[in-house]
């Protein structure tokens, strides 16, 4: 089935349709859904979201992209949305005032640069971060993740430059173990 019966079928609710979309692209938005929040269970209620919205609002779909792009802009927006939304509701479990003290201690050892680098990626703001892991991680051009969050090429690559540069600064004690 070409995107064009996709899309027909879709439209009139087509069980068939809506199995071959999510076969399609499933492990793809799986796998931004988790490497944006690092939490499977919010990785895999991310990608459920992402194809109720898809289906609800194919009607919406003018055709101007990809059908894999516009699912994968429905995919950015849900699983941005569910982040903050995650973060609202853990600021308001507890208080900054009410967090115990934590003692501080010395570093005895370095932590491992896979460790170090996860969290690096953790800590960019989401934006950057989309970009990254779509342009850096999952292979998507400047393009594809412009039609997808709704952005310029320029901005898509204005991001990854600081990303990769809030990443090296954050990584920079690893600078030079690595290089063959």
């Amino acid at each position: 089935m070409n995107d064009t019966e996709l899309i027909a079928g879709l439209r009139i609710g087509d069980p068939r349709a809506e199995r071959l979309l999510y076969d399609r692209n499933v492990d793809r938005v799986y796998r931004l859904a988790h490497r944006m929040s690092g939490d499977e269970t919010l990785a895999r209620d991310f990608t459920q979201d992402t194809f109720v919205r898809a289906f609800a609002r194919i009607g919406d779909f003018r055709g101007e992209s990809a059908l894999a792009t516009w699912l994968m802009a429905i995919a950015g927006n849900v699983i941005l949305n569910g982040l903050r939304k995650v973060r609202r509701i853990h600021s308001r479990e507890m208080g900054v005032d009410e967090l115990p003290d934590v003692p501080v201690t010395q570093r005895e050892a370095e932590p491992d640069l896979k460790q170090r680098l996860h969290a690096a990626i953790a800590a960019l703001p989401d934006g950057y971060r989309m970009v990254f892991v779509m342009h850096d991680v999952e292979g998507y051009t400047h393009e594809e993740i412009a039609a997808s969050l709704g952005i310029q090429p320029g901005t898509s690559k204005a991001q990854l430059s600081r990303a990769r540069g809030k990443l090296r600064e954050a990584l920079s004690e690893f600078a030079g173990e690595w290089a063959s």
